[in-house]
């Protein structure tokens, strides 16, 4: 099993968990993804939340911000989205993303065991 599989299994364990991908930026596509389609369409949010980074990461250069995007939250009236980009060298381009239902999600819990994840993923 890859690296890649692996990650998403273990995104998938984070409580409350509804959906999970491993996104290019650059191009918008989901390299991996878990969860279930009926709650989320995982490559229209791919997608989408590309054009969410893309935009940071141009104001952020506007703006002459030299710091990295630890990661990203929307949050919902019943989910947590968070967006996580990769920083290792391996991984750059790419950002980790998870839907979370928020009844069930420890938000902190949730960003700490993206970070672990993110910090052990090998593409």
């Amino acid at each position: 099993m890859s690296n890649l599989d692996l990650s998403l299994k273990d995104m998938m364990t984070i409580d409350g968990a509804l959906g999970v991908a491993v996104v290019d930026y650059n191009s918008g596509m989901a390299l991996g993804q878990l969860g279930s389609s009926k709650t989320l369409d995982l490559n229209v949010a791919a997608a989408g939340n590309t054009e969410v980074v893309r935009a940071k990461l141009r104001t952020m250069e506007q703006l002459a911000i030299k710091e990295d995007i630890e990661d990203i939250l929307i949050t919902l009236s019943a989910q947590y989205h968070i967006i996580r980009p990769v920083t290792g060298r391996k991984g750059k381009g790419l950002f980790l993303y998870a839907a979370l239902d928020r009844g069930r999600a420890n938000l902190a819990l949730a960003r700490h065991r993206l970070r672990e994840i993110e910090e052990n993923l090998e593409i």
